[in-house]
């Protein structure tokens, strides 16, 4: 069987940050934030060569360890064979490390396009086979379903198959993160989690994580109630004292706050600007907060000359909308792993 055919020009694709869990939905629930990395690839006649500016640029490799090499040749293999060589450009500014999505965003930027520099790319692997590929890189769904399909995602596997719902968050919503100076990797974070948990608090999650569906896309006036969770964020506490103080602290002056993901990135959803403006003043030294747009249109690919967006305005995909089917095992990265 002859090998795939690959476009000569380069393309560009887009990556949202993402927070997973959202306090109750652990491993399944997350939300696609306006932060963004770009990815410029281009099939090149041999060899491979990387250039990375911004986030990870003095630590992640140039070579075939990269995560995001590591996803566009599985997707390549998955098309049918590799091109001779390529030439890759990273501007990243998704922080590493800090329960933001960093590796679903390489592992997606490099699906995407991996795929749209292929010929008939789309026809071969199709969103819901994207979906799927992302996940067995990944190897959970939660982070890639948000960073691939943007807005608020519900995330589930049936037997074996990830699936993702794509629902559209409350317009009003206001994304505050609360970033540390220093990273804590994932496998850090998952380590602190016990086998099992009462059945009480498995019950009382089951109970928040269905009500913030509700406060998330329809009553925001709900999110404090619906944030509560009993399931990982008071077990990871001791690695992250900081956070979890935080956490605290926004919660007793009524802002719904959670980890980020594995964290150590707080997030809290202000309900108006004017909230967020108060939100934002509330952590003191030792953290960077930034108020962010709510992403809406996920992974997209851009033309080379397109200048970058600030957030939800973009056109998304539908409410509703699902794709699925997938399984994996988790590659090491800088912030993979299930969050």
């Amino acid at each position: 069987m002859a090998g795939p055919a690959f476009r000569a020009a380069a393309v560009r694709v887009r990556v949202p940050a993402t927070s997973a869990n959202l306090g109750p939905g652990f491993d399944a629930l997350g939300l696609a934030l306006g932060i963004y990395d770009d990815v410029v690839v281009r099939v090149a006649d041999s060899g491979l060569h990387i250039d990375i500016a911004g986030e990870g640029a003095e630590t992640l490799p140039r070579d075939e360890n990269h995560l995001l090499i590591r996803s566009l040749r599985t997707t390549f293999e998955l098309l049918g064979g590799q091109p001779r060589g390529l030439e890759v450009v990273c501007a990243n500014r998704i922080p590493h490390g800090r329960g933001l999505g960093s590796s679903s965003a390489a592992i997606c930027a490099g699906v995407m396009a991996a795929r749209a520099v292929t010929t008939g790319g789309e026809a071969r692997l199709d969103d819901t086979a994207l979906l799927e590929l992302a996940t067995e890189i990944e190897g959970h769904p939660d982070n890639v379903a948000a960073c691939l399909l943007g807005g608020f995602t519900l995330a589930w596997t049936d037997g074996g198959a990830a699936r993702a719902l794509r629902m559209e968050p409350a317009a009003s919503l206001v994304p505050v993160v609360f970033v540390p100076a220093k990273p804590l990797l994932t496998q850090t974070a998952r380590g602190l989690l016990p086998r099992s948990v009462p059945h009480v608090d498995a019950a009382f999650n089951a109970g928040r994580a269905a009500l913030l569906v509700e406060a998330l896309t329809r009553r925001p006036e709900l999110l404090l109630a619906a944030t509560e969770d009993r399931l990982h964020q008071e077990y990871r506490a001791p690695a992250m004292t900081e956070s979890a103080e935080l956490v605290g602290g926004l919660r007793a002056e009524g802002v719904p706050a959670v980890i980020s993901g594995a964290g150590p990135t707080v997030l809290a959803l202000a309900a108006d600007d004017g909230e967020a403006d108060k939100v934002s003043r509330l952590a003191g030294d030792g953290w960077t907060a930034n108020r962010l747009a709510l992403d809406l249109a996920g992974a997209s690919v851009l033309p080379l000359s397109a200048t970058a967006r600030t957030g939800g305005n973009d056109a998304g995909n539908g409410a509703g909308q699902e794709a699925g089917n997938g399984t994996g095992n988790a590659p090491e990265g800088t912030d993979s792993g299930p969050r």
